[in-house]
């Protein structure tokens, strides 16, 4: 959550700020602010809500040529100006912008602020005013930031700005993703590298617990204790014209769009001279040698990683465990002789993840592996080996196109685990996504049929039900997912079977449900359970699969092999939430309460 930003250089500093802000609103949109530098002193500019209300607040005449900013996602104190980044210490020397959580800072605040008047509900203050404090007694500006984060328990990433001091930006980050990126002449901070590719695509990645100097001209690296880091700069494989909407009203349309040519270029991506797909052969023998694989993810990638599982048992008789991350981390089951972890996010940034990954790792050994859209990110630089979603940036907080992405890969991981383990195997992986890609293709050019059943279905619906039975129930939960992320409209996907269990009490007169019906043994049974909810007065929508389609059903999808129905099944579900959400007048792009990239735990 949170989105931070710095820029130290020669140019108008505000407008690179807003602008970085702009590429970062996804991670956090209820409020923002910048501070800049110059002969004048510190000057800031926050403001509730958007960054289109940040840039009416700054004063055009304030010229700087340094600055740090912050888009907020609320996790201490309500949304509002006072709460917003940047903060200030009481003396008004210190600036600061933080992502993150800072878990001991009620005891901080206590040990060491007891005759401070606290301008703020956040946790974010009590740091600035510690660096205040620690310079009052005689630290310098470096000192005082080592020893205040010597004193921090949690997450943070965190820029802040000397009033004394007029060529450095002081940095550092815990558990929280920061990046330096460098130019000619001029240097930045971002927590995204798409926020500043606008002006640099060389960044410099930063460790956790490293403190970080940003001059004009240098950037120099250093760790908690002093001791002096080098580290060259890599450079983001990102085209800046993939970040921009384009034609398109919302990234979310345009990313359910792409979809059709992340898989094809997942299929290229993936294969090999001989034209088999294929994957690193390190990866391939960690899950030749894993007894168990343990599938940890949250969200839209939990459900992806339970599809996941039904690959890898099925295809390549691995068992597999999937596990939600925050969950994980702190109930760890009994565990197998030889696990294997594989990690699952579009960011790989997810803090509730990476608390899982760190005590793998760390504490008890096991090798890891990160299924990420985002090579350089925390998960992937910390795991042993990675597979990237090539899916390319996705803004829009409601994943689409890395969903897709995640099953697909699974898909390949599988089928290329089970070929080498000698699996007899009686499709050709290749060639069935191609045709699931061609599927995918048809489904976001049906964006009429699919408007009109979001009309149908949901104009004035305040709860919904998605059931499916096997591959359908996961993508039915993905489908519920969706749906109450942008529209706000109430909705739960289950199993088709578990309803009578209780939850078709909440069954009445015009409750949606949206069925899918794609899975060939199961068919009749989950029809059995649309029967079930229309007799108690739903208004059933089924969503079948050609050959399986019966007169009746609302909308019928390309026939793709049954196991990779979740490619194609997910992509009207995506379509209908998009449109019930339009339709309600909601901002799909940046639903409420929520951000892109979740951070903190």
């Amino acid at each position: 959550m949170c989105g931070i930003v710095g820029y130290n250089g020669e140019l108008d500093a505000k407008e690179i700020l807003l602008k970085g802000l702009e590429k970062l609103e996804y991670r956090g949109y209820d409020s923002a602010g910048i501070a800049v530098r110059n002969d004048e002193g510190i000057t800031v500019f926050k403001e509730k809500g958007r960054i289109a209300d940040l840039r009416t607040a700054v004063d055009d005449e304030v010229d700087a040529t340094i600055g740090i900013g912050h888009t907020r996602w609320a996790t201490h104190g309500v949304p509002n100006q006072l709460n917003a980044h940047p903060h200030q210490s009481t003396t008004g020397r210190y600036t600061l912008v933080h992502n993150g959580v800072i878990e001991n800072y009620h005891l901080l605040q206590k040990a060491y602020l007891k005759g401070i008047q606290m301008q703020s509900d956040t946790d974010t203050e009590v740091i600035v005013q510690l660096v205040d404090l620690f310079a009052k007694e005689g630290l310098s500006t470096v000192e005082a930031f080592r020893k205040t984060l010597s004193l921090l328990h949690g997450s943070y990433a965190l820029a802040l700005l000397d009033q004394e001091d007029e060529d450095t930006i002081y940095v550092a980050k815990n558990k929280s993703p920061l990046l330096v990126g460098v130019g000619d002449g001029f240097n930045v901070v971002a927590s995204d590298a798409m926020a500043m590719l606008q002006v640099t695509d060389q960044f410099v990645e930063l460790r956790d617990k490293e403190v970080v100097l940003v001059h004009r001209d240098k950037v120099e690296i250093s760790t908690l204790d002093g001791k002096p880091v080098e580290r060259k700069p890599y450079k983001a494989e990102l085209d800046a014209s993939d970040i921009e909407k384009g034609t398109y009203p919302h990234y979310m349309l345009k990313e359910m769009d792409e979809q059709p040519a992340v898989v094809r270029k997942i299929i290229q991506a993936y294969s090999n001279a001989e034209d088999e797909l294929t994957i690193d052969d390190n990866i391939l023998e960690a899950i030749k040698e894993a007894d168990r694989l343990y599938i940890i993810a949250a969200g839209t990638s939990y459900h992806a990683g339970l599809i996941g599982k039904q690959y890898f048992e099925k295809i390549a008789g691995i068992p597999v465990e999937v596990h939600i991350s925050s969950e994980f981390g702190y109930n760890m089951p009994l565990l197998s002789e030889k696990p294997l972890f594989i990690f699952i996010s579009q960011s790989g940034e997810t803090a509730d993840s990476r608390q899982v990954l760190v005590r793998v790792k760390e504490e008890l050994g096991f090798p890891a592996l990160t299924i990420t859209n985002v090579p350089g990110s925390t998960l992937s630089r910390e795991a042993d080996y990675t597979l990237l979603l090539h899916a390319g940036p996705e803004i829009a907080v409601a994943s689409t196109k890395a969903y897709v992405a995640q099953v697909a890969v699974l898909s390949i991981a599988a089928y290329v685990a089970g070929k080498a383990k000698g699996k007899e195997i009686d499709f050709d992986l290749k060639t069935e996504l191609a045709i699931a890609a061609n599927g995918i293709q048809t489904m976001v050019d049906s964006k009429e049929e699919l408007e009109q059943i979001a009309e149908d279905y949901l104009k004035i619906a305040r709860n919904a039900f998605f059931i499916g039975r096997n591959l359908d129930f996961y993508v039915s939960s993905e489908g519920a997912l969706k749906l109450k992320e942008i529209s706000y409209i109430q909705a739960e996907g289950f199993a088709g079977g578990e309803l009578k269990h209780g939850t078709i009490a909440l069954i009445e007169e015009g409750t949606p449900v949206f069925a899918l019906a794609t899975q060939e043994q199961v068919s009749l049974n989950i029809r059995g359970n649309v029967k079930e909810v229309v007799a108690r007065g739903a208004n059933a929508c089924i969503i079948s699969m050609e050959g399986l389609e019966e007169e009746g059903d609302r909308f019928v999808i390309p026939k793709v092999h049954q196991l990779l129905t979740p490619l194609v099944s997910v992509v009207p579900l995506q379509l209908i939430s998009y449109y019930a959400a339009l339709h309600r007048r909601c901002d799909v792009d940046k639903p409420r309460n929520l951000a892109k990239s979740v951070t903190v735990e």
